[in-house]
């Protein structure tokens, strides 16, 4: 997520550069056939145009909100998983008075994030991360998770058979939470933490379990495919016919300017289809970059660093000292 500064004018036409060609080629073809070749018959009434334009407008503005919506709701959960994680510290510290073993717990749950944060990097098929403006601008970054693995991730936190055992599961972080709950029920019944410890151990494992299944939902299901592919239809309809609606427009200019301008309008065409065009394109390009928040792109939710500060705050409230610094930010996005 960028979260230093705003996008400038030349990142984003250099984002979308790719779209502009095609478009700068759509709006020219019409114009060469309809003044050079004497195609004249090559044009729409604006009517037409205006009424695709409006429809497409609205899909656009429906798409947008619900992949926006996607978006505000895995912060939300990464929020709520950031404050129960302090609050399973505390609880941990506070209700196990065992200190190793509270520190077993507390770095049993930084395994969890970790696992957590590994599985919802993985590439789902209807993710946009192979699109060629999502690679480029991928150099100017680096996703921690396709960095490290997540061998090396849980050795830090586990002991060897566990993180053997996690790291064989079908679902890694959902191991985690079994082991976490394996090990609260050893310390009641070994009699090193009471019934009302124990019950709020449940409660919290019970609590990441939940929230780990609502983030999954985002990761796992896509945004209808079907709204997607016909919103992106509506959008290529609009940009091949949008030239030869201008056509008709600005052909009626020929009959009222003078001058140098009198019988040249119609190659406006070429710069106003291009640029209309251009902005419905942008907004197809948003929306797709903002419907999966977990994919490792730009604009990703920064589970990364959400994890990073819960860590530092766990670790200081176990008394260690010596932590890392926060990893610095490139280009100003935060993962």
């Amino acid at each position: 997520m960028l979260i230093e500064r705003s996008y400038t004018v030349p990142e984003f036409l250099m984002w979308t550069r790719r779209s502009i060609y095609v478009l700068i080629v759509l709006g020219t073809v019409p114009v060469l056939l309809y003044e050079v070749a004497g195609l004249h018959f090559l044009q729409l009434p604006f009517a037409i145009i205006f009424l695709l334009g409006t429809t497409v407008a609205l899909s656009a503005g429906f798409k947008n909100l619900q992949t926006y919506g996607r978006m505000q709701e895995a912060q939300v959960l990464w929020a709520s998983i950031g404050s129960a994680s302090r609050t399973w510290g505390a609880s941990c510290r506070d209700l196990v008075p065992d200190a190793f073993a509270a520190k077993a717990l507390i770095h049993r749950h930084l395994a969890w994030l970790a696992a957590l944060r590994h599985e919802l990097r993985k590439h789902k098929p209807w993710e946009q991360s192979d699109k060629p403006y999502f690679q480029e601008w991928k150099k100017f970054y680096t996703v921690p998770e396709h960095a490290q693995s997540l061998t090396f991730e849980l050795s830090r936190y586990l002991v060897a058979d566990e993180a053997a055992q996690v790291l064989e599961a079908r679902n890694p972080p959902w191991q985690v939470l079994a082991l976490q709950g394996a090990e609260a029920k050893r310390l009641l019944e070994a009699g090193a933490i009471p019934a009302s410890a124990f019950a709020e151990l449940q409660r919290a494992t019970r609590e990441f379990g939940e929230l780990q299944g609502k983030v999954e939902r985002i990761k796992n299901y896509p945004y209808p495919r079907q709204f997607a592919f016909i919103h992106s239809l509506f959008v290529k309809i609009l940009c091949v016919l949008l030239p030869f609606g201008m056509i008709s427009e600005l052909e009626r200019l020929n009959a009222v300017v003078g001058d140098w301008a009198a019988g040249y309008m119609v190659w406006l065409a070429i710069p106003l289809s291009v640029v209309v065009s251009w902005m419905y394109v942008s907004l197809d390009q948003v929306g797709e970059s903002t419907e999966n928040p977990f994919e490792g792109g730009a604009n990703d939710v920064p589970i990364t660093r959400i994890c990073e500060e819960v860590e530092r705050d766990l670790r200081e409230m176990l008394g260690e000292i010596g932590l890392p610094a926060p990893s610095q930010l490139e280009r100003g996005i935060a993962m």
